[in-house]
């Protein structure tokens, strides 16, 4: 009977170790998939490629901002970006920050830290904290929820 209980017990064990998320999220496939979506998405952020942005979105997205509110669908995030990013500002990822998270049969979480760099003067004075929710369909990857939040100003302005 002890053995019994001891083989259950070590099987629960191995069930939930290997439930647990592999490694620290910052290498592996899954990144190197979303980190080539996040370069993706704010490459066409930073160029108002709109159409480009705007195939990376779920119609019904959901993008939460600490300072700006929330939005709640894809046309409302593309017409904002339109209003306040296009040609006034440009997104830089911080090195060493981002994280990817698999979702068992959904997509991915991804994490890090972002700098907004001012067009005109050049600084890079803002940065914040992200996550973004990717859901992979048969026809791409697209995100279904945004987090922009922790603004601050940045500890010493970044070259561009």
């Amino acid at each position: 009977m002890k053995a019994w209980a001891a083989g259950a017990l070590m099987a629960c064990a191995a069930a939930t170790r290997a439930a647990e998320p592999a490694g620290d999220g910052a290498a592996g496939p899954l990144f190197d998939t979303v980190a080539a979506l996040d370069q993706r998405l704010f490459d066409a952020y930073n160029r108002c490629d709109l159409a480009a942005f705007e195939s990376l979105f779920v119609p019904d997205v959901e993008f939460y901002h600490d300072t700006g509110g929330v939005t709640w669908d894809r046309a409302s995030v593309v017409d904002s970006t339109r209003k306040w990013i296009c040609g006034k500002v440009r997104r830089a990822l911080v090195s060493g920050t981002l994280r990817v998270y698999p979702v068992k049969d959904f997509g991915a979480i991804e994490e890090g830290e972002h700098r907004f760099c001012d067009l005109a003067s050049g600084r890079c004075e803002g940065i914040a904290k992200f996550v973004m929710v990717w859901r992979q369909d048969p026809d791409g990857w697209k995100l279904t929820r945004v987090l922009s939040y922790g603004h601050r100003a940045a500890p010493e302005p970044a070259p561009h």
